[in-house]
């Protein structure tokens, strides 16, 4: 019953992570009573998603029109043959990205850098790779595009041409600039990924630094009040030992 199983991927993939595994167990066990011990077991193995990956899947399933504009831009990219397109296509990846990211952490409670980070590089996955756009809705984990697979934002090289005596001024200033747009494109992407990446490392230095002086505060307040019990403990000691010499004394 197919129903079964995609509604149980809707409802687990759109809710809260950290109710996943219970509710799981008792969508598996709705299946088995209903007489579906395939949809049971298919539904016991459904994974359980990452908080980045839950905020994308959240973001595909709560609005439809997120994955056909991530598709539509992926295959003009994957088409795109000239550098003035490549470039134009590259603008409105980042504009795009930028959007949904925001639009899928809006209502989080101060999401951290790393979720921000992760989030996008999922959405700019989604846009590269066709196999990770296909799992967006019940993915477990962020995803990253590596700059290997079936696609490829650069326009591709010119085939092999027959030896010539002389090669053509234009065809070789169009090889040229292709080079160096694949150059320029390249290191987009790498300036992209290191600007995320040292986001996250800031808010992680953020996030020790807090950490840090919240020990050092616990660590002086904890050294007062051993300095005090250290005290208490030295007064005891002395009028134990002057009850002692008292009760030594009476006794003679």
């Amino acid at each position: 019953m197919k129903d079964l199983l995609e509604d149980a991927k809707a409802e687990l993939y759109e809710s809260e992570p950290d109710g996943f595994t219970a509710r799981r167990q008792e969508l598996a066990e709705h299946a088995r009573d209903a007489g579906e011990p395939a949809v049971a077991k298919q539904i016991a193995a459904l994974r359980k998603p990452t908080r980045s990956a839950w905020v994308v899947n959240r973001l595909v399933r709560s609005d439809p029109e997120v994955r056909s504009r991530l598709d539509a831009l992926g295959a003009d990219l994957r088409a795109a043959a000239d550098g003035g397109r490549i470039r134009e296509l590259t603008t409105a990846r980042a504009r795009l990205v930028d959007e949904l990211t925001k639009t899928a952490l809006a209502g989080l409670p101060a999401p951290a850098a790393a979720l921000r980070e992760e989030v996008t590089a999922t959405l700019d996955a989604a846009i590269a790779d066709p196999d990770v756009a296909g799992r967006l809705g019940t993915l477990a984990r962020a995803e990253q595009y590596a700059g290997f697979g079936p696609v490829s934002f650069t326009a591709a090289p010119p085939a092999p041409a027959p030896a010539k005596p002389a090669k053509d001024p234009a065809a070789a200033a169009a090889e040229r600039e292709a080079r160096r747009q694949e150059k320029i494109n390249s290191a987009e992407r790498d300036l992209a990924q290191a600007d995320r990446t040292l986001q996250a490392a800031l808010a992680a230095e953020h996030d020790l630094e807090d950490t840090v002086r919240a020990l050092e505060t616990d660590l002086a307040a904890a050294r007062q009040r051993l300095a005090e019990a250290r005290r208490t403990s030295y007064r005891a000691e002395s009028r134990q030992q002057r009850a002692t010499r008292e009760l030594d004394r009476l006794r003679e």
